[in-house]
This record gives structure tokens, sequence and C-alpha cells, in this order.
């Protein structure tokens, strides 16, 4: 590992801790951003709560692990899910339920150790998992593309679309630096004036706006009332569990950056209930989800700077913004096309992630065991397939392809096990001859 410009615990001098605090948040900034706007809610919430979740995450981990918290990319299929059954209370309460899985695995790791969970969710599970949330979100992202605000074909709004792509391609592998870390912002960015040089940008609400403005704060029981159903959790906690295997990726990643064992110290227990604290926070007061990001990873790697203070400072400077009415509103007035650009790079890319753990773990589609779990997921998890259970009850999509993999990979034999049945059926041949 290379020295690091400012370890874990150094104190950045004040001109270090506002420049590389304002760089580390917007590297975070268009992915926490790009979730609230494909889903329905508030993207100063989710600003906000992405503040407050990295800050209780610091305050758990015992201020050791420089992790930045944003919106999570595999709830956006449930959350919108959830508001169509109930409203965005309903996502409110699902996000709940999923902090609370957090929380419980943090006890259950706490007590017995991370040993269990990897066996209950490995990656032959979770790769497939990881291809349908990616892939399952795919035709949103064409329709947000390729259609006007009637719903129309627009081949106007699809340029748009395609420039904004293009350009968070050819910077992703061309750009340099810290400029690699941030492709979704410059192609947002660079999306944004291009829609405004033909005319789909309205800035009548930046004008409007005022500096200050109180967000859309969503509170449970006073903007909904909490109901839980076994629907809700059903569409909310299978995707906590396949998160919390990411998680621990991460952690892992993560450790091997810093140059510490995060899973030790200050345990990964500590990090999974941060991680579920933030998701409930944000929750609390309108936000989605949140986990620990890839992109937070990258850019450590590339500055070597590992300071927690400059996190935390990447965290008040999200907060602040959360209550800027003219960044919120400029927000707001990215259109829908340069946002639907950007999705078909990401959502592919979330797909593409499933297939790189699967062949990153070596999984052996030579084994007809793997074959058929992931097989089975892919199909059950794009194909829409759902158990209806009664009129107001049915699991479906991604919940479904999340429990039928978890329940296939405990009940199908191992290879080992394969072999000591071929070798038991032998044994019987050969005696009954």
């Amino acid at each position: 590992m290379n020295k690091p410009l400012l370890d874990v615990k150094e104190v950045p001098s004040t001109f270090q801790f506002i420049t590389l605090s304002l760089q580390h948040l917007f590297a975070m900034f268009g992915a926490t951003i790009l979730v609230p706007f494909l889903v329905g809610l508030d993207p100063a919430i989710a600003l906000i709560s992405s503040g407050l979740g990295t800050i209780a995450f610091m305050i758990i981990t015992k201020w050791q692990v420089p992790a930045y918290l944003g919106s999570s990319f595999a709830f956006i299929a449930p959350i919108i899910a959830a508001k169509a059954g109930g409203g965005p209370g309903a996502a409110m309460i699902g996000a709940f339920l999923a902090g609370l899985v957090y929380g419980t695995v943090a006890l259950a790791i706490k007590k017995v150790g991370y040993q269990w969970i990897m066996k209950l969710l490995p990656p032959i599970v979770t790769g497939p998992i990881i291809i349908v949330i990616g892939l399952s979100l795919s035709g949103t992202a064409i329709d947000m593309a390729m259609n006007d605000a009637s719903g129309e074909y627009s081949l106007l709004h699809f340029s748009v679309a395609l420039v904004t792509l293009a350009v968070t391609i050819l910077c992703s592998i061309y750009a340099k630096g810290l400029l690699k870390m941030v492709p979704i912002l410059i192609g947002i960015v660079v999306g944004y004036l291009f829609a405004l040089a033909v005319g789909i940008v309205d800035l009548t609400g930046v004008k409007e706006a005022n500096w200050f403005e109180m967000p859309n704060f969503i509170f449970p029981f006073v903007h909904y009332d909490v109901s839980i159903t076994y629907e809700l959790v059903l569409i909310m906690v299978p995707v906590a569990l396949v998160t919390l295997s990411e998680h621990i990726g991460h952690q892992l990643v993560l450790g091997k950056v810093v140059g510490r064992d995060y899973i030790k110290e200050p345990g990964l227990h500590r990090s999974i209930l941060g991680d579920g604290m933030a998701t409930i926070i944000s929750a609390l007061i309108g936000g989605p989800p949140k986990t620990t990001y890839g992109e937070n990873i990258g850019v450590l790697a590339i500055t070597k700077v590992y300071s927690v203070y400059v996190l935390f400072g990447a965290a008040i400077a999200a907060i602040v913004f959360g209550f800027i009415g003219k960044v919120t509103a400029l927000i707001g007035s990215i259109p829908t096309p340069v946002m639907g650009g950007v999705s078909i790079l990401l959502f592919g890319i979330i797909a593409s992630s499933g297939l790189r753990m699967l062949v990153e773990s070596k999984i052996d589609f030579g084994n007809n065991r793997n074959l058929a779990i992931a097989s089975v997921i892919l199909v059950i998890g794009i194909g829409g397939a759902f158990i209806k259970l009664s009129e107001d009850f049915q699991i479906e999509g991604m919940a479904l392809a999340a429990l039928i993999g978890v329940i296939l990979n405990q009940i199908l034999p191992t290879q080992k096990d394969e072999e000591q049945v071929e070798e038991f059926e032998s044994q019987k041949a050969n005696h009954i001859a």
C-alpha cells in the first residue's frame, strides 16, 4: 500500500477540509440524486439523508471506516412497487424494515460470526440476483431515454439521452485521475447543457426557487399511517439480504485500500449496523435506502486521502445542499432523457457487476447445480413471475427470484453431495448385478 496523503485519523487543514470534502461529495453526487429522481422522491431529502446516514455510520463504526453512504440502486424496483401499492409512505415503511434487517443481521454476526450469511447468500445466488436488479430496470431507462413528457417517442429526446450516454462512457474509459471517478456527474452536466441548447430544459422552477427552502420531508404518523403487510416485507426484505452480501464485499475491498481489517476492527457487525441505521434515518425523513458506495472506494484509491474528517465534511456539505432551494430546483430541472441516458449505462453496469461476481468467484457452470440455480433466478426475476396468495397479497419478481434462489441453494446437493449420490447409486447397481 502506498503512503496515504491523509490517513484515516489525520486532520486536514481548513483548505484541504473544504476542497477535499466537496471533491468527495461531487464524486457521490450523481448516483445519490439519480435514485430519488427515478423513484419519484425528493432529491434534497436524498442528499440530507445521505449526509445524516454517513455521520451515523461513522459514529457507529467509531470513526474508523472512511465510507460515504449514498442512495441504493438495488431498491429502485422495490420502491417503485411499494409506492404503486401504497404510496410514498409504504416505500418508507419498507425501507425502515430493510434497516431493521441490517440491525438483526448485525446482532447475529456479533454473536456467531459472519460465515453463515455468506453460506446463505453465496455468489451463485447473489450474482444472478444482481443481474436481475439491473436488467429489470432496463425498460425504465429506455422509456426515459426515448419518450417525451407525454410518453410519446421523440427523436430529439433520444438524441439528448444518446449524447449523455456517450459522454458518460467516454469519461469512464478515457478520463484520468479524479475525473475518471465522476463520469456520471460529467455525463449529467454535458447532457444538461446539450438539452438546454436544444430547448427542452425548463428553468422556471430555478428562477422562482428561494435560496433557502425546506425540503419535502415525509414523516411517519404525520404524512402517512404506519401499516406493515406481508407483501411489503417480501418486496423489500429479500433485497436487503442481497445488499448485505454486497456490503461485506465493499468492506473487504475498502480494508485492502486503506490497509486495515475492517471485518475484525471495528467489526463487520458495526459497519452493517451503521448501514442499517443510515437506511432507518433515511426512511424516517422520506429518503431512499442507503448503502456504502463503490465510487467511494475508487476515490480513496485514487486520491490516497483516507481521512474520516474529509468524509464527515462531505456529509455536512450534502446536508447543507439539501436546504438550498436553487440547487434542488436545478436538480429537478434535469430533463428525463438526460437521466435516461445515464441510466442505460448504470443499470447495465449493475447487471454486469453480477456477471463479474460470478466470474471472479469462479462459478463453474459446467456444474448443473449452479446452472439450475442461476437459470431459475434469472428467468423468474426478469420474466416477472409471481405467486398470488390472495387478492391483496402476492410474491413477485426479484423478491420471488431471491427466495427461490436461497431455497434452491440450500436443498440442491453440492458437488460433493452429488458425487456421494453417484457413488451410492453405483454401489447399489453393482449390488443388484
